[in-house]
């Protein structure tokens, strides 16, 4: 357990005056807390994000349009390009993390970010606008018989594109911390807004997605690629003046050195130590002084029985002298936390994988469905709008009714455990790829009733016969992604929060790279021996319902491994006592409602 939050008052001064949790300002001096913070200065952050999600979303939703119709690939080829992309959009907050909790701090990181994220934005809107950077038009069904596009323009596209996923590994891991950092732990009122906040981010995240599903896409689609990709660089450049604006209301949190230093020393010095004994006593363990901790506004924590063998580099020995032969036992147990929290990450990959179905697969059934109501088309990405709402819809629902339902059967202040609300939204993901299966067996069966198998032609099936798939997938976000980025960062050391956020991010990245491998496996191997295969280019003549299936199962085996995973986690011990003040003041509530019998 960590230290007493009284002590951090008695290093900070006046309680009613100071935050203390740490935070100071841009110049590293203690802040005030009646004057920074909280919602006030959420608010920037918030509208920063809604713009920025707008951009990001922009590019990503009709991506694999713009690589078929103007670039001319096939339906492997422009899926697996897609998530290889964003697999690499959602890997680089590594790097940003690292950078901000060892070097520049989160705020001077996210502003370099920001402007390599731009530059990047006005590239890719200069690649599709120039005529010379982009094959000649071709209106082939068939787009592999179309020209193809030179080195030149795919040098310029995927360079404008991989600047911009360099941009965002700056920002994705710093602007949530940023936001969360502005309620004090220490401050049972602030700790209750804390716990609603993550909520109402995912909630602006999505405001921005909706826009950009809906309204760019139909742009892209509809009047051109230029103004399309104009409009989200726009925003992008209006979201980062947004965030300046905030500056001075601002708390901030000094870097505390190398996450992956700090942690690889402990492990070295365990492992040089394997044979020592561990002491019965914990006091004879190593460990800093308080005041070491506390004028960083840091906190100490006591070793725990967890991951023992990580302690033994905390063990004193005649030729330990610190640096890697001897760890603090404070920096063994923030090692032990990140460690703990892999097979949990581990779990996210496989539905993380299927949430990018939504801008490849998806997309592409899409296309071969009737899109019209009266004179209008429907541009197939746009469906995406529909994961949005969902979304926003279920976000509400559950802060508003969900949590206070719970709260009086479970007394918890969150209604659920996070990890509960993470096997809820793996649960739906199995759901979701049983109805995508069925759906596209039905589709496949009406396109072969109407002799529409061999020519690939449109199916005379409305495109909302998707939008269970698409609804479902936003219910499975409300529930699995703003759990997933609460619990990382939640459960991160209090040194080490945006590299937690980052693991967040880490599990999309990698769920996407695991959908390019997936897919690329499957193709390759239904193809041999003759056999048709499950994924052409020709959706009409291919087998993606037996696909869907195929994640459906893989999405049941890993809700069996989250389940083992789960029950053995150990949760972070709370900083201060904020959260059993709103848990005492709930079942105090609960009680005064009983009514006593005569």
């Amino acid at each position: 357990m960590e230290e007493d939050g009284r002590r951090r008052r008695m290093v900070n001064g006046d309680d009613d005056e100071y935050t203390e949790d740490g935070t100071v300002d841009l110049k590293g001096k203690p802040i005030l807390k009646s004057k920074t913070g909280r919602w006030k200065a959420c608010s920037f952050v918030v509208v920063y994000e809604i713009f920025e999600r707008m951009a990001y979303y922009g590019i990503s939703s009709n991506l694999v349009v713009y690589l078929t119709k103007k670039l001319h690939q096939g339906t492997v080829s422009s899926s697996n390009n897609v998530t290889n992309w964003v697999g690499t959009i959602w890997i680089t907050p590594i790097l940003g993390a690292y950078l901000a909790d060892a070097h520049l701090g989160r705020y001077w990181t996210f502003i370099l970010s920001s402007i390599i994220y731009l530059l990047g934005m006005c590239l890719l809107t200069l690649s599709v606008s120039l005529p010379s950077l982009k094959p000649p038009e071709c209106h082939e069904l068939d787009v592999t018989k179309c020209e193809k596009a030179s080195t030149l323009h795919l040098a310029v596209f995927y360079g404008a594109l991989y600047t911009l996923a360099l941009g965002t590994g700056g920002t994705k891991p710093n602007i949530s911390t940023i936001g969360a950092d502005q309620f004090d732990d220490y401050d049972p009122k602030e700790k209750k807004y804390k716990l609603s906040f993550f909520n109402w981010w995912m909630f602006s995240i999505f405001i921005g997605t909706l826009f950009a599903n809906s309204v760019l896409v139909y742009i892209q689609d509809n009047v051109g690629w230029t103004l399309g990709y104009g409009l989200p660089t726009l925003g992008l450049a209006i979201s980062v003046v947004i965030f300046l604006a905030g500056t001075p209301f601002y708390r901030h949190k000094l870097p505390t050195g190398s996450p992956f230093t700090k942690m690889a020393k402990v492990m070295v010095a365990a492992i040089r130590k394997w044979k020592t004994p561990i002491p019965t006593d914990t006091k004879q363990l190593y460990e800093l002084d308080l005041e070491e901790y506390a004028k960083k506004g840091r906190v100490r924590i006591h070793p725990t029985p967890t991951l023992r063998f990580l302690n033994k580099a905390c063990v004193k020995t005649d030729s330990s002298a610190g640096g890697w032969k001897l760890s603090p036992v404070t920096h063994v147990e923030e090692t032990k936390q990140m460690l703990r929290m892999i097979p949990i990450l581990i779990a996210t990959f496989i539905p993380s994988a299927m949430v990018a179905q939504i801008g490849t697969l998806f997309v592409k059934q899409g296309i071969t469905l009737d899109r019209g109501i009266g004179s209008f088309d429907i541009p197939p990405a746009s469906l995406s709008t529909f994961v949005t709402l969902s979304m926003l819809i279920c976000v509400v629902l559950y802060d508003r009714f969900f949590v206070k339902i719970m709260q009086r059967f479970t007394k918890n202040p969150r209604g659920i455990t996070l990890l509960q609300r993470v096997g809820i939204g793996l649960i739906i993901h199995i759901v979701i790829m049983v109805i995508a299966s069925l759906t596209e067996r039905y589709r496949l069966r009406v396109a072969k009733e109407h002799g529409l198998v061999a020519n690939g032609g449109e199916v005379p099936l409305s495109i909302f016969i998707l939008l269970p798939q698409y609804i479902l997938m936003g219910t499975a976000d409300a529930f699995l992604e703003v759990a997933k980025i609460e619990f990382f960062y939640d459960q991160a050391p209090e040194s080490m929060k945006s590299l937690g956020t980052s693991y967040s991010m880490t599990a999309l990245g990698i769920g996407n790279f695991l959908s390019t491998f997936i897919l690329s496996t499957v193709s390759h191997v239904t193809k041999k021996h003759g056999h048709h295969g499950w994924v052409l280019n020709n959706l009409n003549a291919s087998h993606l319902d037996y696909y869907y299936a195929l994640l459906a199962i893989l999405n049941l085996v890993n809700l069996v491994f989250f389940m083992v995973v789960a029950k053995f986690y150990v949760y972070r011990a709370e900083i201060s006592d904020s959260i059993k003040v709103l848990g005492e003041e709930l079942r105090e509530k609960t009680s005064n409602q009983v009514i006593p019998r005569d």
